[in-house]
């Protein structure tokens, strides 16, 4: 049968009769959600008491997976059905994902959840056959090849093999290709009334596992797109929305959408806090039915990660008070001022490309209030021919270099696009934003804003003011 998403589980679960419980489930995406949706399984398979003997969790890296399996295959003398939970299952992971592994293990750090980044790094090293002492401080680099990009400054690793090491936790021995094991034994069948369920978060869609659980049971989507496009904002904020609607519901409650957006303002995309946000609210307005504005301001703390875009995208709004916000925010997330003046110095660059282009033969189609129908058929073509007669005026401004290059033996490169503007062709909306935003600055002005970048760039190396006072100083100059 088709996936099953989140937001359809509950309607699923509820036309579910106990007959026709299929044999196999794998819930994956998203941590809180897949939980949740394992939740609310169980109580429907195995509800109640019926859990203490007729469910067996088992701990994705430290379980026992071969035992699973047997219990899985052996006639269970209980009355009811059997339910055994890969949870947080690694079953998909393999060497390739070697760099996905160290990046949840980071991120679990950055969030101050040890525990979870110190098993995320025990299943790392489990796959790849090491030991802690294979990737101390001298060997890490050689020996983690793929993730060399996550431990340009690796701190974080050195204090996380240390909490492992304290906590004398074992690295499990490397799978035995149980991945072709479960595949093998969901093919052949478990005795009727077992039922397996498989959390994770993550798949590869590709392996026969993945297509034998597709074709033997139901699969529940819990994935969240996790970029910063238009689109991807939109699905997690529904997500968010729905789970709140349901939430507050539950509890008798209800909100608005600028509650909501109150709500989200403070956490971000982050489920495990907009959940506790929520308890909080419910529990704050007692007998009171409806969550108003007031009440999140008055209980919530903001705990949002604001990313860069944020405050890039206040600079090109030429909004002072919210760049000098973000920027705030930024350094109170351990962002580095210079990091910080480097995106300015982008964003800026950009736009003054994007002046450059409406103000040529190519932008004529280009105007102000332009819609974004007209700027996708009609002003789309023309960037892309801008953007491919700059890549033809790159190669000219770097003949004479290239042809030294070529005469040393070295390959002619294709320019950099690090200065074109259309950096997708099939994803037109960022940048007809950014063409909107380029109109709050003239091309004068954006010359001199790259050249106050200039010198609040030698600030930094020369000055002994306050790195955090020379950003707010640019800020200011620029966006006034």
């Amino acid at each position: 049968m088709p996936d099953i998403k989140y937001n359809d589980l509950k309607k699923y679960l509820k036309e579910l009769g106990p007959a026709q419980f299929a044999q196999v489930y794998l819930i994956h995406g998203e941590e809180f959600l897949y939980r949740k949706a394992l939740e609310e399984l169980l109580n429907i398979m195995v509800p109640g008491s019926k859990k203490e003997f007729n469910y067996e969790p088992i701990d994705g890296i430290e379980g026992d997976f071969l035992s699973g399996i047997e219990k899985l295959n052996t006639f269970s003398f209980m009355s009811g059905i059997t339910v055994v939970a890969f949870c947080d299952s690694g079953i998909f992971y393999s060497k390739n994902e070697e760099s996905k592994l160290l990046e949840k293990a980071k991120e679990a750090f950055g969030n101050k959840d040890m525990k979870k980044a110190s098993k995320h790094l025990a299943g790392l090293l489990s796959i790849l056959n090491l030991t802690y002492d294979d990737i101390s401080k001298g060997e890490r680099k050689s020996v983690l090849k793929e993730s060399s990009d996550l431990l340009s400054d690796d701190k974080w690793l050195d204090e996380l093999i240390g909490y492992s090491q304290n906590k004398s936790l074992s690295i499990p021995p490397p799978p035995l290709n149980n991945s072709e094991l479960l595949h093998k034994t969901i093919l052949k069948g478990f005795p009727k009334g077992n039922h397996l369920i498989i959390t994770t978060d993550y798949v590869d869609k590709r392996r026969a596992l993945f297509k034998s659980i597709k074709e033997c049971g139901v699969i529940i989507d819990c994935s969240v797109p996790k970029g910063e496009r238009h689109a991807d904002r939109q699905v997690q904020e529904t997500i968010l929305y729905e789970y709140m609607r349901a939430t507050l519901a539950e509890n008798g409650k209800s909100a608005n959408k600028e509650v909501f957006k109150a709500i989200y303002e403070k956490t971000g995309f982050d489920m495990r806090v907009f959940s506790g946000n929520l308890e909080k609210l419910i529990n704050y307005v007692g007998t009171q039915k409806q969550i108003t504005i007031d009440d999140v301001k008055s209980i919530l703390k903001r705990t949002k990660s604001d990313p860069i875009y944020e405050f890039t995208n206040a600079i090109a709004d030429r909004n002072l008070e919210q760049a000098l916000f973000y920027m705030g925010s930024l350094i109170s997330g351990d962002v580095y001022p210079l990091q910080i003046l480097a995106a300015m110095v982008n964003q800026i660059r950009r736009l003054l490309v994007v002046k450059d282009f409406t103000e040529s033969t190519y932008g004529r189609v280009w105007y102000q209030g332009i819609n974004y129908n007209q700027f996708r058929d009609n002003v789309m073509p023309a960037l892309i021919e801008y953007d491919n007669a700059l890549a033809e005026q790159i190669e000219q401004w770097d003949i004479v270099l290239v042809n030294e290059k070529a005469s040393k033996g070295k390959k002619k490169k294709k320019p950099k696009s690090g200065l074109f503007i259309v950096k997708n062709p099939g994803n037109p909306y960022p940048v007809y934003q950014t063409l909107l935003k380029s109109e709050n600055y003239t091309k004068a002005e954006l010359i001199n804003n790259l050249q106050l970048l200039g010198k609040a760039d030698l600030r930094f190396k020369r000055s002994e003011q306050l790195p955090k006072l020379i950003c707010e100083d640019v800020i200011i100059n620029i966006c006034r």
